[in-house]
């Protein structure tokens, strides 16, 4: 067996006997999975409630007022820091910028359960240093890099926090009648989709030590209910309920956190569904459930970089071992593929480039990578962090949190 179908192998064994995949669980085989932008599953049933909230939304325009240093600003500079792991300085390659990044751990609650929870190091646009914070349990960066969204930790959450990067301070809350686990803002930043949960989708089982060695994980189900579209100026949002059908079997398909994310037009949801046919499913702004819409066949959930800006171009999973490691970069519409330099692909850098874990090749070491920049037709390849240390689930990994221009 190759590495290819080792870690395609790897992917659906792990889909299909899945404990949830706390936030630390990113790069396990090859690292390709990435757990942070799951996404989601189950047949659509939709029923609506709308909760307008009046807000004025802060710096959401294009930044006549801008307090963040040049080097943030500037959209051509690359800045990179290939001796600091995590990082405490700056990183930004083209305009995509290293927002924030967080480290995982989990915190007991009961004998047989816990919960992961997430300590973030969030860019201050100012200083351009990473400054811990606690007070979240999900943040995701808007494009421009100027608000994030925000949940309070206790998951579910009751309402979303708008952030103000430049004060630090949230400027205004949306209240939410259904809890809230998940956040991700569209291409454009002007919408957001929330992903509403019953439960906790960060509960995670202790495993049970058996005799004589080995342990059992009691499998998790999903807890998932919905969705949220804000529109982000006005403050509005309206909830699609999503139904997992009955049963415990639909939902076991999916893992406990399947986040929901938006096309890049903004006109659909989409989410993962790692047992199902095609890997994803979308649903219209209603909740109804829809064909895939064009340019987005090769879309795989567990790949966080998506779609290139101007959506010819697909970033794809684990491609083997050329140049030590390399990924699939796919042509939206016919499937064509490419070899790109890189282990598991993080973030577009215009249409041509893209942020990436990369291992070093002296090291036989899938664990021993850093943020590296590549080229799309060229084996070039520019550290940007250092090298992360330790394994999978070793406490101390980081995970990055990317905001485009």
């Amino acid at each position: 067996m190759n590495v290819d179908e080792l870690v395609r192998d790897a992917l659906r064994e792990q889909a299909a006997g899945q404990h949830p995949a706390a936030a630390g669980f990113a790069d396990r085989v090859l690292a390709v999975r990435r757990r942070r932008r799951t996404r989601r599953i189950a047949a659509a049933l939709t029923t609506a409630a709308v909760v307008a909230v009046g807000i004025a939304v802060p710096l959401l325009d294009s930044g006549k007022k801008d307090v963040r240093p040049s080097d943030v600003v500037d959209q051509k500079k690359t800045k990179a820091h290939p001796h600091q792991s995590p990082p405490r300085d700056l990183i930004s390659a083209g305009g995509t910028t290293l927002a924030a990044y967080y480290v995982s751990h989990t915190v007991k609650q009961t004998k047989d359960s816990g919960v992961t929870r997430r300590t973030y190091y969030l860019l201050n646009p100012n200083t351009g240093k990473y400054v811990k914070t606690a007070n979240w349990s999900w943040l995701a960066v808007a494009p421009g890099l100027r608000t994030a969204a925000v949940l309070e930790q206790g998951l579910p959450a009751a309402r979303i926090g708008l952030f103000d990067l430049a004060s630090g301070e949230v400027k205004r809350w949306i209240q939410v009648d259904h809890g809230v686990g998940g956040l991700a803002f569209s291409r454009d930043g002007r919408q957001l989709v929330a992903t509403t949960y019953s439960e906790n989708p960060d509960l995670v089982p202790i495993p049970k030590k058996l005799k004589g060695g080995g342990e059992v994980t009691v499998q998790t189900s999903s807890h998932r209910t919905g969705f949220y579209v804000v529109d982000v100026a006005s403050g509005k949002a309206r909830w699609s309920r999503v139904d997992l059908g009955g049963g415990p079997g639909p939902r076991d398909m999916i893992n406990s956190r399947q986040d929901f994310a938006l096309t890049d037009d903004g006109r659909h949801v989409w989410a993962g569904n790692p047992m199902g046919d095609t890997g994803k499913e979308f649903w219209d702004l209603t909740g109804r459930k829809v064909s895939a819409p064009a340019g987005y066949r090769y879309l795989e959930w567990f790949v966080d970089a998506g779609k290139s800006p101007n959506g010819k171009l697909v970033a794809g999973d684990f491609a083997g071992e050329g140049w030590k490691t390399a990924s699939w970069v796919i042509d939206a519409y016919t499937g064509k593929k490419t070899k790109v330099r890189g282990q598991q692909l993080l973030a577009w850098v215009g249409n041509n480039r893209l942020i990436a874990w990369d291992i070093d090749k002296e090291v036989k070491n899938e664990f021993h990578n850093r943020l590296v920049l590549v080229t799309v037709g060229s084996n070039k390849e520019v550290p940007l962090s250092g090298f992360r240390q330790g394994d999978d689930a070793d406490a101390g990994r980081w995970e990055p949190v990317f905001a485009q221009p």
